[in-house]
């Protein structure tokens, strides 16, 4: 049944994992989570003061806690932060709990996607497409690692991308 599975999106930043898992959430009926919305709820602050305050560690922390729980419910879809990946118990997690789709894209998307942004910790540098480029070369293998499927979504919409994660799901 639908609401018995778990949808969780990885992918690294400007994928389009919130945009596309709200579509995906409204088209299926399933209640919709964003980790690092969830994150930023629960601290009452945005996630870039969670880096400057407690650093990438104690963010991941709070990363880890979030996962673990949002996980363990049914019948969601859950978009997940870039960075999820890197830790054991959060790959753990995600592929003993639900279905894992990974959506990739290009560093130039990623760039674009992002480029007015100026919450997002890791682009906060002189050149964040060599940024973005180190963060793909540890993160990547990791998302092909935990993915039940992968989906490119440099020339989609996220409707698209969302109808084609239900076609491959067979919901």
């Amino acid at each position: 049944m639908i609401e018995q599975r778990n949808i969780f999106l990885v992918g690294p930043m400007g994928a389009g994992k919130s945009t596309i898992g709200r579509h995906l959430a409204h088209i299926l009926h399933l209640d919709f989570h964003d980790s690092d919305a969830t994150i930023e709820k629960n601290t009452g602050a945005d996630i870039a003061w969670i880096f400057d305050v407690e650093g990438e560690e104690g963010f991941r922390s709070r990363e880890r806690k979030v996962i673990n729980k949002l996980t363990q419910n049914k019948g969601i879809v859950l978009a997940t932060g870039g960075g999820v990946v890197i830790q054991d118990e959060n790959r753990n997690c995600l592929s003993a709990r639900g279905i894992v789709v990974y959506l990739k894209t290009s560093i130039e998307k990623q760039l674009a996607r992002t480029k007015k942004d100026k919450l997002r910790p890791f682009l906060q540098t002189d050149d964040p497409k060599s940024k973005l480029v180190e963060l793909s070369k540890i993160r990547n293998p990791l998302y092909d690692e935990i993915a039940d499927y992968i989906i490119d979504t440099d020339e989609q919409s996220a409707k698209v991308v969302a109808n084609k994660i239900i076609k491959l799901l067979n919901f």
